[in-house]
């Protein structure tokens, strides 16, 4: 596995791959089980498998965890070696001098749930993946389905722009007591996780009031929130799965999504609404 660092590293290399498929998994590091299901996803599917490690400071507002993001370069390298890498690319600055581009997404896609709660949080996701997608010029790249909001934009600006890329979104992976993988995990405390999986018990709650008959999104929506245990919430929301769009009534496929703050760590978490 190659190592590199440097935009410029990445590009000549590329250059040397013309005809090859290319499978890509852009990160920010700190890589776990999730991100490993991402690259056997790709692996058998690709002639060469790139992951990308880099915590990206414009998808952070002022006051996140921007500083505070765990980071470990050694695990990362290891796991990636692990699970058949060919590069890992692992920038210490993505954009250039003078940088002063950004790529912007409307609509229901990015003033809600996440959009709203973290201003500018989508232009930076749709920003650094759009770079990121031009200097590696992948076939496939995957991402997990833990972002849902996330995905839904990348797949938005891919189909917007043009990009020669198919986007592939892969389930989303959690602890054997159900808990959704996030770098994040490491900074709750025992009692903070035993109270974090109040989120999955109230997704889950969700989806068997739907299953049982109840179709109002207000409802649904109060029925899962019934079940948590959180410090804050940023909402629980039953949406549209295609565009992230508010439901009166669940008409269409949907997904309901939470955004909560346990101890001192935010977390997300979603789940199909079980449309038949």
């Amino acid at each position: 596995m190659e190592v590199v660092s440097e935009v410029a590293s990445l590009v000549a290399w590329r250059g040397d791959q013309r005809g090859r498929r290319i499978g890509f998994v852009p990160t920010m590091g700190f890589l776990h089980a999730g991100h490993a299901s991402l690259m056997d996803r790709l692996r058998p599917e690709v002639d060469l498998l790139v992951v990308s490690s880099y915590v990206n400071p414009l998808q952070f507002g002022q006051n996140e965890d921007l500083s505070r993001y765990p980071r470990d370069a050694d695990g990362d390298e290891r796991l990636c070696r692990a699970h058949r890498v060919d590069l890992l690319f692992r920038p210490d600055s993505l954009y250039p001098p003078g940088f002063s581009t950004a790529v912007t997404v409307h609509g229901s896609l990015t003033d809600r749930l996440e959009g709203e709660h973290r201003p500018g949080h989508f232009e930076g996701v749709a920003t650094v993946v759009a770079r990121l997608l031009a200097l590696v010029g992948p076939t496939v790249a995957a991402f997990g389905e833990k972002d849902w909001q996330q995905l839904a934009v990348v797949r938005r600006v891919v189909v917007d722009l043009g990009l020669p890329v198919e986007i592939l979104g892969c389930p989303l992976i959690r602890d054997a007591d159900g808990l959704a993988l996030s770098s994040r995990n490491k900074y709750l405390s025992p009692d903070d996780r035993r109270r974090a999986l109040s989120l999955v018990t109230a997704l889950r709650a969700v989806a068997a009031a739907f299953q049982q008959g109840e179709r109002d999104a207000d409802r649904l929506g109060g029925i899962g929130r019934a079940q948590l245990d959180v410090d804050r919430l940023d909402y629980l929301e039953v949406a549209a799965a295609a565009d992230l769009a508010a439901l009166d009534q669940v008409d269409r496929p949907a997904r309901v999504l939470v955004a909560a703050v346990v101890g001192s760590t935010r977390l997300i978490d979603n789940l199909a609404i079980p449309w038949t």
